[in-house]
């Protein structure tokens, strides 16, 4: 009964030190009290046994006992506790934009630009909980991979298909983003977030890259922008009638206008030069948009003295009861 079970006035039990003193006072008190009525002789009694009534004299006393014992626990104010959490999250809605444009099988990056993006991205996704991710693939046109979900299995699955070749090669940006905005701009998220990577300069599309960054910031998204590619110059596989063959190609990446793309939306432009700096980049970026999480904890009190008082109440009640009854005392 008292599993679990906590007091919120452990003092009380203090008194509980009365309840001894007051068996002695009884004690006491029942040895030295005299008969109400007496004899000049008492062989008449000899050989009686004591009836059931004297065996049980002291009964309405122990009841008496217990009832205060009772009520001193539940003075005490027995409690239990049930305790949680209630969790808030404010949601982030997520569209990785992902060039796979001809240039993206450069191996400056191992085992080259593409393989090594779609592994940072993977490395993205898993570190995610609540936020919907949709994926969108472009090169020369733009295709919507996977729309915002928050099935991250089957976003990782759709990920890992994707290949080089898959679209017209080329490079348009402006159109990405603009398919990324459409993806979004329905979206009641606290925080609508646009990753995009690529390592060319916009070439193809009908919407100027600027032009759809301004779209974007009307919608409340944010773009973060990454170019990829090393320094220079980096080898490029080429298919030969002998095998593959490498080329050092000259490495272009338009900066000044992904970072003005990212500057048009409060976002921020980074440029990776290796793995490492790649995956670190993806690591800023989930700090910088993690889904806020509020957490209230909470500690439920549930009062248990009421149970404790009825069980006191009704030994008093027999008590009382059975002094008037079958108890009762014949002066």
């Amino acid at each position: 009964m008292l599993t679990n079970v906590s007091f919120a006035y452990g003092w009380m039990f203090w008194f509980m030190l009365l309840i001894p003193l007051l068996v002695f006072r009884y004690i006491r008190a029942f040895n030295k009290q005299t008969p109400d009525i007496t004899f000049s002789s008492l062989k008449i009694f000899e050989g009686l046994k004591p009836g059931l009534k004297e065996r049980l004299r002291h009964l309405p006393f122990i009841l008496r006992m217990l009832a205060l014992t009772l009520m001193i626990v539940a003075l005490a104010r027995p409690q239990t506790f049930s305790t949680g959490e209630n969790v808030y999250t404010e949601g982030i809605d997520v569209a990785m934009l992902l060039d796979i444009s001809g240039s993206m099988l450069a191996e400056d990056f191992k085992p080259n630009r593409l393989d090594a993006a779609k592994d940072e991205i993977e490395k993205f996704i898993a570190g995610r909980t609540t936020d919907k991710i949709g994926l969108v693939i472009f090169a020369k046109e733009s295709f919507t991979q996977c729309p915002l979900t928050i099935d991250y299995q089957v976003l990782k699955n759709l990920l890992g298909d994707i290949e080089s070749g898959m679209l017209e090669d080329g490079t348009a940006i402006g159109n990405a983003i603009a398919n990324g905005v459409n993806r979004l701009k329905d979206s009641d998220a606290k925080s609508k977030v646009i990753i995009l990577l690529t390592d060319g300069e916009n070439n193809a599309g009908e919407i100027d890259p600027i032009t759809a960054a301004q779209i974007a910031k009307e919608f409340g998204i944010r773009i973060y922008a990454i170019g990829v590619g090393s320094n220079g110059t980096a080898p490029y596989p080429v298919k030969t009638p002998f095998g593959t063959r490498y080329q050092q190609v000259p490495v272009k990446i338009d900066e000044e206008t992904l970072t003005e793309i990212s500057n048009i939306t409060d976002g921020k432009y980074y440029r990776a030069t290796s793995n490492k700096k790649l995956e670190d980049i993806y690591k800023e970026i989930d700090e910088l948009e993690k889904t806020r999480v509020e957490i209230t904890s909470y500690r439920q009190a549930k009062e248990l003295f009421y149970n404790w008082v009825a069980a006191a109440l009704f030994l008093l009640l027999l008590e009382l009861i059975l002094v008037k009854t079958w108890l009762r005392r014949i002066p």
